[in-house]
């Protein structure tokens, strides 16, 4: 048996988001302060710049997290890679590489708490079954997900197009039911969400966070023509076609 006081049940503290095995904390105020970033951190908290944990309860259930991210855990909780072998770290490392997120993802599975590291990044707690049970995540936002969903690399529709814009050719996919959380520059209230029924969407620069994976993403001139694209001053645009989920967030600065 064990007993947690003066987190979650702390008057600077507060649980901002729950879904599924996931909670999000959030530290009101940074009272680990010296004279000299007091004023620092006393307007960052104005203006919701704040530290933030991720609190995954084990309940005889098991999640997912990113390498390195774990800060503690209390109860019968035990950590496993995944790892078959050296093909497949192998495999998993390079997979890794392609989408910046970390090759191998420990698995934290019995009955107990897992606590991860605190960040000023926005925290958002997400179901799969949002997104017709198949999400694919912008480049390193991936923090943590139930074991159940199972993960997957999936390239981008043309390649060229994709280096010739400077982004990446690989994301990481969520397939299957369960709940994740990412980490995002915006909150979530700031995020728009746009649903396409067989119609297209274009957005200048990698403001999307998710999408359907149902969706055809590629990277496109803005214009049919050089001189047309040239001219609107847009260039290279990220395009996605079909049906499905975007979420983007447009308060993002390039």
């Amino acid at each position: 048996m064990f007993n947690i006081s003066n987190f979650i049940d702390n008057d600077d503290t507060k649980i901002i988001s729950e879904l599924g095995a996931f909670q999000v904390l959030e530290y009101e105020r940074d009272l680990s302060v010296s004279p000299e970033n007091a004023i620092t951190a006393y307007f960052s908290s104005k203006m919701n710049v704040r530290r933030r944990q991720l609190i995954c309860n084990l309940n005889g259930n098991s999640v997912i997290i990113q390498g390195g991210a774990m800060q503690w855990t209390v109860g019968d909780v035990n950590a496993t890679t995944g790892v078959k072998g050296v093909g497949d770290f192998i495999g998993k490392a390079l997979k890794g590489k392609a989408t910046g997120e970390t090759g191998v993802k420990p698995e934290y599975k019995g009955n107990g708490v897992l606590v991860l590291e605190p960040t000023y990044k926005h925290l958002i707690l997400l179901d799969a079954s949002y997104f017709n049970n198949n999400v694919v995540l912008d480049d390193g936002l991936f923090l943590a997900c139930d074991a159940s969903l199972n993960q997957k690399v999936v390239m981008r529709n043309n390649i060229s197009s994709a280096v010739a814009g400077g982004e990446g050719l690989f994301n990481l996919s969520l397939v299957g039911n369960g709940a994740f959380c990412i980490e995002s520059d915006c909150p979530k209230k700031e995020l728009v969400e746009i649903t396409l029924e067989n119609d297209v969407l274009k957005i200048d620069g990698s403001l999307a966070i998710a999408w359907s994976g149902s969706l055809s993403f590629t990277v496109e001139r803005s214009s049919k023509s050089l001189i047309g694209s040239a001219i609107s001053g847009e260039g290279l645009v990220n395009v996605y076609r079909g049906t499905g989920k975007v979420l983007i967030m447009p308060t993002l600065s390039k």
